[in-house]
């Protein structure tokens, strides 16, 4: 009889199953590392939107309360009988918060235009400035006192009243000082350096190329030519004579025989007096209550209101985050 035969092992391969098994996928590190500082970098992006909408809101806020606080307090001046006064400090200048055309003519406008106005007082502080600035407001106070004979227009001269600053002081109908204010100096400058010489010493070849004989006119790193610098003396010496014409209009007789109150030189308040180019001693107070018997004296200088100083932190701001933001997002190594 034959012996049974061992039941066959149907055990599974394990051998041959584990090597049909698909390979586990690993990510390289430097991808990993990659997707780390993007997911970082938008973060930090997100958080910088964040805070700039964050700033601008409430810049925004403190925009709006500041043209609130204009419009309540920044009003025209009520129309009773009152001396205007108008302040023009510092250097005369299309940038100057209170000495330029943008200021002082909408200023003049107003006072010379309210009925309650009787007189216009300048008070005035500067070295002077920008010629063209100055005839331009010299020119508009003239046309403004012919347009409104009844309203004159004083200067009231606190430290210093000179070129530019004379220039417009010139069109008023009288001009007070003080007896140390500083007066005059009715001359025109232009000022530069030449470097010619020093390049020489040190090797530097200037390499200037122009389309017109003269467009490198007065440069200073050429040798002074001799026929440009006639030209250009030409040039201040007619605005000279423009700023001695305006000067004569306005002061008329009161002008000494003095050729030297065109010279460029310049006087204390006594001397100015002496000279014709002041008419006496005077404070703001003293010529509203003596000269044009209106104690109330209502300021019509234009200034920077709360609003505009805030709008321009903001857009410098802004602007700054804005270029921040940017620089970060997109001025980066790729």
């Amino acid at each position: 009889m034959d012996e049974p035969k061992p039941a066959a092992d149907t055990a599974p391969d394990t051998a041959s199953t584990d090597s049909v098994q698909p390979a586990k996928t690993q990510i390289p590190y430097e991808t990993l590392e990659k997707i780390a500082h993007a997911y970082l970098d938008e973060q930090r992006a997100n958080r910088r939107w964040r805070n700039v909408y964050r700033i601008g809101i409430l810049l925004l806020t403190l925009i709006a309360a500041g043209a609130a606080l204009d419009l309540k307090w920044g009003g025209k001046p009520p129309s009773t009988r009152h001396t205007a006064l108008i302040e023009i400090t510092g250097e005369i200048d299309s940038d100057s918060p209170t000495a330029s055309v943008d200021t002082i003519m909408p200023a003049l406008q107003d006072a010379f235009n309210d009925e309650g106005s009787v007189g216009l007082v300048l008070r005035m502080n500067s070295p002077g400035g920008s010629p063209v600035q100055s005839a331009i407001v010299n020119n508009e106070i003239t046309r403004l006192r012919k347009l409104h004979p009844n309203k004159p227009v004083y200067v009231v001269v606190e430290d210093m009243c000179a070129s530019g600053c004379y220039y417009i002081a010139a069109a008023a109908d009288r001009i007070y000082v003080s007896q140390g204010s500083i007066v005059g100096s009715i001359g025109v400058l232009m000022s530069s350096f030449g470097f010619s010489g020093l390049m020489n010493k040190l090797g530097i070849e200037r390499r200037l190329m122009t389309a017109g004989e003269n467009k490198a006119m007065m440069d200073p790193f050429q040798p002074q030519n001799p026929r440009h610098r006639a030209y250009t003396q030409s040039l201040l010496d007619e605005i000279h004579q423009q700023f001695i014409t305006a000067v004569r209009s306005g002061r008329g007789k009161r002008l000494k025989n003095s050729p030297e109150i065109f010279s460029g030189l310049f006087w204390t308040g006594d001397s100015a007096i002496r000279l014709g180019l002041a008419d006496g001693l005077g404070t703001v107070d003293g010529v509203a209550r003596d000269v044009l018997k209106a104690e109330d004296v209502i300021d019509y200088t234009v200034r920077e209101g709360l609003s505009d100083r805030v709008l321009k932190k903001f857009g410098a701001a802004v602007g700054e985050g804005f270029a921040k933001t940017m620089a970060s997002e997109w001025v980066k190594p790729r």
